[in-house]
């Protein structure tokens, strides 16, 4: 059986979405999402937001996070050609869900979890401040402050490339990534990140589940990254993401089943202006994770 009732992936202003929470719920609703998941970058700030929007909007809240990790395998220069990739993601991000947890209600585990997330987040500051130092060293100078006031949690490189467009060095956000802040480019700056099996334990202790974010962007095989992502305890693999074409989806899908992982679904909404809408992800409901069956 189908549906497009999930979109498990999506962000707000709490990192790098342009929306706040409440607007973000609205929009799910408006295109038919039911059950909805907000997965700001390396924060859960949003998560008692969301469940209010989600009360209001009748929707069933599910709590993420989109955890950013070092890559657990080296790209392929293969699989890279052959999906139209001239460089693999720095890092790979892993999706953790709580549906078990109500936000709000006090639970020691998820207080846990939560302590163990917050260095990520604090991390990302002097990230974005050696960036900007770059940057100027290059003859672009931006003011990391003002940069790190455009986020109401999380701070990343799509507050950065906005500033860039406002000070008229790049069009587009789009452009500042290809140009100069992408992965690999003259101003980015790695960070320090969690391997995927140290946030994998950290989201178990927690009693939550692991999908690995679009795979596409992460240039590996399906085969290695799915025996990969099985040996290394991840519960399922996004293989429904809107970078996705249908053929792609349906190949991580089958590997997922061959090993017994789950699937998940998600728009990686991040505002209106990325994209004109969220949900509208078929998904076979037999291939989410079973906590996830709410219908």
């Amino acid at each position: 059986m189908w549906t497009q009732r999930y979109d498990l992936h999506s962000h707000s202003l709490h990192s790098d979405g342009e929306h706040e929470v409440a607007m973000v719920a609205q929009l799910m609703k408006q295109q038919g999402v039911e059950v909805w998941s907000l997965t700001d970058h390396d924060i859960t700030s949003g998560w008692k937001e969301a469940q209010k929007a989600a009360d209001e909007e009748a929707l069933f809240f599910v709590p993420g996070v989109e955890i950013t990790c070092e890559p657990a395998l080296e790209p392929e220069p293969q699989q890279l050609e052959a999906t139209g990739r001239v460089r693999a993601s720095a890092s790979w991000h892993l999706l953790a869900y709580f549906p078990k947890h109500r936000p709000g209600d006090h639970q020691p585990e998820i207080d846990s979890f939560k302590a163990w997330l917050l260095p990520r987040q604090d991390g990302r500051q002097p990230r974005m401040q050696a960036m900007c130092k770059k940057l100027g060293e290059l003859g672009l100078p931006v003011d990391a402050e003002d940069v790190i006031q455009r986020a109401n949690g999380s701070v990343g490189r799509p507050h950065l490339a906005q500033a860039m467009v406002d000070l008229g060095y790049v069009a587009s956000k789009q452009e500042a990534f290809e140009t100069w802040i992408g992965d690999g480019l003259p101003a980015f700056v790695p960070h320090q990140k969690p391997t995927i099996a140290e946030a994998v334990e950290a989201v178990k202790a927690a009693g939550g589940i692991t999908s690995l974010a679009h795979p596409l962007y992460y240039g590996v095989s399906t085969p290695s990254l799915l025996r990969a992502l099985h040996a290394l305890g991840v519960d399922g693999v996004e293989a429904v993401h809107r970078s996705h074409t249908d053929a792609y989806r349906h190949e991580l899908t089958e590997a997922a089943k061959q090993l017994g992982m789950s699937v998940s679904v998600g728009s990686d909404f991040h505002g209106l202006s990325y994209q004109s809408r969220p949900g509208n992800m078929p998904q076979q409901i037999e291939r989410l994770h079973s906590l996830l069956k709410v219908f």
